[in-house]
């Protein structure tokens, strides 16, 4: 039996070694790591909302929300803090113990961190777990958002180190590293992942999961996202992945970081019943919730409901959730 055992020294010829194994054998492996460490039948969910769309200065070749291509997504401002409650509340009521809130900022102004502090109270006071994405940060931000009682903070990497500077060249990897750095240092539950399907090659994958594994601390949280191709971005009309290649990035996140949450993220619209649940076997516990990611299509909460019934799968409770967020 594998041993569930946090480690930071992955290299990546052991990486690509877990990627080769035959298929049967990795899931095993993942499954066997994931039942160590979770319930194999519950999963937690998260939904998240926009909260600023459009208009963003980063070129990152995946996004409909850059402001360098013509998507037709319309710019909008920061909603309304009656807005953002009541989103809180529906989603709650659907089942969500995670709120996730998303503004297509490079980086927030000291003004617009505090109406976000003030969205981050409102959903607290609802007995839900708070998770934001805002851009880079600086570290006496991130003392105001630890302050304010953030659960979570979301910052991915995208990719490795190596195929970054092919996707986005408006920021640059360690600028990303530094923000994450930040996040741990206020003990904020870190919630970071990345993309496949962006054309990358298959020790792009091993690295991205090399670079999430080896930090000082493995995320709390990691989504693994499929790209989802939006017309008259850089990458659409990119190769599409094999799905048999998410699986195994699903279940080989999951032997490299037994303890955290592997959220199934972006994607899930074109994803059959049956992969997403062959990705659950491989140690997915967690997903996005509700008909929209920012600003892409997300199956709607009855059609996940329906699956977790078929699969035997429950939702986590919130009592659970946050105990596994203290």
């Amino acid at each position: 039996m594998t041993e569930s055992i946090l480690r930071h020294d992955w290299s990546l010829p052991e990486i690509k070694a877990l990627f080769d194994l035959p298929f049967n054998d990795l899931m095993f492996q993942a499954q066997t790591v994931h039942r160590q460490n979770f319930d194999p039948n519950s999963v937690q969910i998260s939904s998240l909302l926009s909260i600023k769309t459009g208009a963003c200065p980063e070129d990152c070749s995946y996004c409909p929300q850059s402001s360098k291509y013509d998507t037709g997504l319309e710019k909008e401002r920061l909603l309304p803090l009656e807005e953002v409650r009541q989103a809180a509340v529906n989603a709650k009521m659907n089942g969500a113990t995670r709120f996730c809130m998303g503004a297509a900022w490079r980086n927030p102004t000291d003004r617009n961190l505090q109406n976000v502090i003030e969205m981050i109270s409102v959903v607290k006071d609802l007995g839900m777990e708070t998770c934001v994405t805002l851009g880079m940060l600086t570290k006496q931000q991130t003392q105001r958002l630890k302050q304010a009682g953030l659960d979570y903070y979301n910052h991915n990497l995208d990719t490795s180190p190596e195929y970054y500077k092919d996707v986005i060249t408006t920021r640059t990897y360690q600028d990303r590293l530094d923000t994450l750095k930040h996040v741990q240092e206020e003990n904020i539950n870190v919630c970071c992942g990345g993309i496949v399907g962006m054309g990358e090659g298959e020790t792009d994958r091993a690295g991205l999961l090399q670079q999430l594994a080896n930090m000082s601390k493995h995320p709390e949280s990691v989504p693994i996202n499929l790209l989802v191709q939006v017309k008259n971005t850089p990458l659409f009309g990119t190769e599409t992945l094999d799905p048999l290649v998410f699986v195994r990035t699903i279940a080989v996140a999951r032997i490299m970081m037994p303890e955290s949450a592997v959220r199934l993220s972006a994607g899930r619209n074109e994803m059959s019943d049956e992969l997403q649940a062959m990705c659950f076997l491989a140690g997915a516990n967690s997903i996005f919730y509700g008909e929209k990611l920012l600003t892409t299509p997300n199956p709607v909460e009855n059609k996940d409901m329906e699956l977790f019934a078929r699969l035997g799968i429950k939702p986590q409770a919130l009592k659970q959730a946050q105990k596994s967020a203290a």
